[in-house]
């Protein structure tokens, strides 16, 4: 054997010892130093390591924090390896992380005090068979946020479950490049929201008994505009009927109780191949910021929702006890149930067309929807001109890209339970 390979082997089996060494934090345990061992492993952690925590019901009494980078937290199943923060002490979130390449897999955080795993700022996010439950049912005391990314570039959300957020379930919020697939909220005012935020494809999912199912908002005063390239398919949004539990002049408070899918102010949205049912204000809405009623005072904003396509879906039921301010408004005037596809008829009249129309690769698209009825309720004119006219939307749009992110970490192959 030649000096260089004998060179080349030592580096190999060095490099082989630091990585064994570095993937793996051992010695934590259940019991009453649990918090304070698991705290200092996160504190002492060196990038590519993983953190294994054990079966049981964990006492967490304080904020955890995760600033190193390449790290994974893995538990022993989504209801197997439970952190509860029914007593935290101080804090207002269950975790808090800034590193990039993060990955959390097979536990759950329950009853934290306020938001239940915030990832702020990151890079390569993978949450995989992560469940966040206030126990205590619906309940503006609850935390606003289950899951929660925010400003962050590739994130993966999958097999994961919601419950109980007085705000939104599973949100991502600011961020690009995402994807929210094969898990279930419920019970929370919003089940999943994407909010200014670029290039989302949601899929797979299921979403009921929350107050508003999933929701693809662009909202102003923010530091990241101009959400948009969402694409919402082959989800099952539900019977989303819950009474809205949000904090009192919050966004997410004025969702209608029975909202199903709703595109908000969003741009280039793909709303396709779902079953959405039973919801019982509207099963599907596209409305302008100004339909919120809320003041606008951000000029960089653009308040019109432009070149959405909502496209062979399964729909039915739902609309039979409509509530929001205009609901209830319409009701009387068009009777119930409600349609199933509603409008709010605002767009920007700057950009119409000499045919008073938008262009074509911005307008509203509503297409192949089996037999669901559908209304432009004219907010803008006060329902002076009711339209249950679907011609004019009678269109279609390229189809968006798909989502492509960097190539996950390898599953632990633990028990799912996502949904």
């Amino acid at each position: 054997m030649t000096r260089r390979h004998i060179a080349l082997l030592a580096t190999a089996l060095s490099f082989a010892i630091w990585t064994s060494c570095a993937k793996k934090e051992s010695g934590l345990a259940a019991g009453p130093e649990f918090q304070k061992e698991f705290q200092t492993a996160l504190i002492t952690a060196k990038p590519g390591a993983v953190i294994e925590l054990p079966e049981g019901q964990l006492e967490v009494d304080r904020p955890l924090s995760l600033t190193v980078d390449n790290v994974t937290i893995r538990g022993k199943g989504i209801d197997k390896t439970v952190l509860k923060f029914k007593n935290q002490k101080e804090g207002a979130a269950g975790m808090l992380v800034t590193s990039n390449g993060f990955t959390i897999e097979d536990l759950a955080f329950e009853d934290t005090k306020g938001d239940a795993l915030k990832i702020n700022g990151a890079k390569d996010v993978t949450i995989r068979r992560v469940r966040t439950e206030w126990t205590g049912g619906p309940s503006d005391k609850n935390g606003s946020y289950g899951i929660y990314p925010v400003q962050c570039t590739n994130v993966l959300i999958e097999e994961s479950v919601a419950i109980g957020a007085a705000d939104a379930g599973i949100y991502v919020g600011q961020s690009s490049n995402i994807i929210v697939r094969k898990s279930r909220a419920e019970k929370n005012v919003a089940g999943i929201e994407i909010e200014n935020s670029k290039f989302a494809d949601v899929y797979e999912n299921k979403s009921t008994g929350n107050t508003g199912g999933i929701l693809v908002f662009n909202l102003p005063d923010l530091p990241v505009k101009g959400g948009g390239h969402t694409r919402v398919f082959n989800n099952e949004v539900y019977a989303n009927n819950t009474p809205n539990f949000g904090a009192k002049g919050s966004m997410v408070a004025k969702v209608p109780t029975g909202t199903g899918v709703i595109v908000l102010a969003t741009n280039h949205v793909e709303v396709f191949k779902n079953t959405i049912k039973d919801n019982n204000t509207s099963n599907v809405s596209v409305i302008s910021y100004f339909t919120t009623g809320n003041p606008m005072n951000d000029a960089t904003y653009d308040p019109f929702p432009e070149a959405i396509y909502v496209h062979d879906n399964t729909i039915s039921g739902g609309g039979t006890d409509p509530a929001g301010a205009y609901a209830e408004q319409l009701a009387p005037k068009i009777g119930k149930p409600m349609p199933a596809i509603m409008f709010d008829g605002i767009v920007n009249p700057k950009k119409l067309t000499a045919a008073k129309r938008l262009p074509d690769d911005l307008r509203i698209c509503i297409q192949n929807n089996g037999d669901a009825s559908f209304m432009n309720y004219d907010a803008g004119g006060n329902f002076k001109h009711l339209s249950k006219d679907l011609g004019a939307y009678n269109c279609s749009l390229a189809p968006l890209e798909a989502v492509n992110l960097p190539a996950p970490p390898p599953t632990a192959g633990g028990p799912g339970g996502g949904n």
